[in-house]
């Protein structure tokens, strides 16, 4: 952009005396002034609506209006529009009811992001999805589980009962012609006829201990795990 430099000292003129050709004010001396006015005046933007080209220049520290939220035309955007701008997108990124985990920053997100309210959530929990077809998952914030369940030691018994329908042994006579195995060495009074002994049964009864399964201790039975910082957006 140009600027405009005046070609003639008009002030000096006063101070000639009268008669002096040089305090005389040309018409050529203000023809180019104004010429020089008009240069100079074409190459600059305008107050209203102005046009810029090349590669402008804001001085640090410029002011200028902030355009309304959602705006999405070609107007230059402040810092301020940005910042708001972005944290609109970041609150429809966690909308009421969203859960924020950090692994490392115990800081309330309401801090660390600059909106909504936030309390922490689900301590020494894990989380589980939702499952509408499990009595245990069908809710939001359904709560179970035990951090501390002990495990007893403990045996099992079995007994079992075996059943002796009885049994009794035949022991043959002397005579020979019995062909009940003869030659015994115990006589009978009636030779030659076989004898009996008294059916009996045993009664046995099998008792049955298995060896001892598990241990007595708490802690037994976490997931594997690690452990994170979580909130809950409520408002």
């Amino acid at each position: 952009m140009s600027n405009y430099t005046k070609s003639t000292n008009f002030a000096t003129k006063d101070a000639l005396i009268s008669g002096n050709a040089l305090k005389i004010v040309k018409g050529t001396e203000i023809d180019t002034e104004f010429n020089n006015i008009a240069t100079a005046v074409a190459t600059k933007a305008d107050l209203a609506s102005p046009t810029f080209t090349g590669t402008p220049t804001l001085p640090t520290g410029t002011i200028a209006v902030t355009q309304s939220n959602g705006n999405s035309t070609t107007a230059i955007a402040t810092t301020a529009f940005v910042q708001a701008a972005a944290a609109l997108t970041l609150a429809a990124a966690y909308p009421v009811g969203s859960i924020y985990i950090n692994a490392s920053v115990s800081t309330n997100p309401a801090t660390l992001l600059g909106f909504g309210t936030w309390t922490a959530f689900g301590a020494g929990r894990v989380m589980v999805g939702f499952d509408s077809g499990n009595v245990l998952f069908d809710a939001a914030e359904e709560t179970g589980g035990s951090a501390n369940t002990t495990l007893p030691t403990h045996t099992h018994t079995a007994t079992s009962t075996v059943t002796d329908a009885g049994h009794f042994h035949t022991v043959g006579g002397r005579d020979s012609t019995a062909n009940d195995g003869g030659g015994s060495a115990i006589e009978f009074v009636n030779a030659g006829s076989n004898v009996s002994t008294t059916t009996v049964t045993t009664g046995i009864t099998v008792a049955t201990t298995n060896a001892s399964a598990g241990s007595s201790g708490t802690d037994a039975n976490y997931q594997p795990y690690i452990t994170v910082y979580m909130w809950k957006r409520t408002v």
